[in-house]
């Protein structure tokens, strides 16, 4: 017989990791990631659209990059807030955010 019985499970693991207090504010939290993610998958194109971007290539990267990204960090703080675990987001958010802005401190300082 294998150890698999003593090896926590998924959830089990992420609540670890998350630092969450239970299963299910875990179940709780990846609803609010697959909420926002279908979120961004409905409102991404007509936003391209918009802005008149051609799917796929250079210029559809970039506006990907720099308007549906962040919009998707912002739908994370209202699912997570509708859904009762702003605070949780709002430090993923803040963790985000110090290592995007190392990433420029880096390259200045070169």
């Amino acid at each position: 017989m294998s150890d698999t019985h003593d090896k926590p499970g998924f959830l089990k693991r992420l609540q670890t990791k998350w630092h969450l207090d239970s299963l299910f504010q875990v179940v709780i939290v990846l609803i609010v990631f697959a909420c926002t993610g279908f979120t961004i998958l409905f409102i991404k194109n007509p936003i391209l659209d918009f802005f008149g971007v051609e799917k796929g290539g250079f210029i559809n990267t970039v506006v990907y990059l720099l308007l549906v990204l962040p919009l998707y960090q912002i739908f994370l703080l209202i699912y997570g807030f509708l859904f009762g675990q702003f605070r949780f987001f709002w430090e993923k958010e803040k963790q985000f955010l110090q290592k995007l802005a190392s990433l420029f401190r880096r390259k200045k300082s070169n």
